[in-house]
C-alpha cells in the first residue's frame, strides 16, 4: 500500500506562499517523527525541516527559519510545510520522510548531488 504521498506544490512567485502536504498510510503515523527534504535540480538532499510524533518542537533549517512552518494534524494522518515569501532558492521538490528531523539533517549534511544516469533509445 502507499505509505506516503506528497501534495500541495505548484508554481508561485516570489513573496508567495503554498502549503505542502504529506498524508500517510500503512504506518502508525501518530508514533513517528517527520521530516521534510527537498533536492533542487543538481543538488542533493536538504533537510529543511521536522516534527515530533506528537507534533512538538518542530525544528527548522536556518535558511527556512522564519518563512517556514511545519505542524502535523495525526487525526487526519498528515504532516504540512506551510511555506511563506516564497525565494528562487525555494525551488526544489520537497519530501516527507519519516525519521526523527535529528537524523535527516545529519545524513543530509554527506549526502551529494549525485551522478546522473540516462537510458534511451
Amino acid at each position: 500500500q502507499v505509505q506516503l504521498v506528497e501534495s500541495g506544490g505548484g508554481s508561485a512567485q516570489p513573496g508567495g506562499s503554498l502549503r505542502l502536504s504529506c498524508t500517510g498510510s500503512g504506518i502508525t503515523f501518530s508514533q513517528i517523527p517527520m521530516s521534510w527534504v527537498r533536492q533542487g535540480p543538481g543538488k542533493g538532499p536538504e533537510w529543511v525541516s521536522g516534527v515530533q510524533a506528537d507534533g512538538s518542537r518542530p525544528v527548522y533549517a536556518d535558511s527556512v527559519r522564519g518563512r517556514f512552518t511545519c505542524y502535523r494534524d495525526n487525526a487526519k494522518t498528515t504532516v504540512y510545510l506551510q511555506i511563506e515569501d516564497l525565494k528562487p532558492e525555494d525551488t526544489a521538490s520537497y519530501h516527507c520522510v519519516p525519521l526523527p528531523p535529528h537524523l535527516l539533517r545529519q545524513l543530509t549534511a554527506y549526502w551529494g548531488r549525485g551522478t546522473q544516469v540516462t537510458v534511451s533509445s
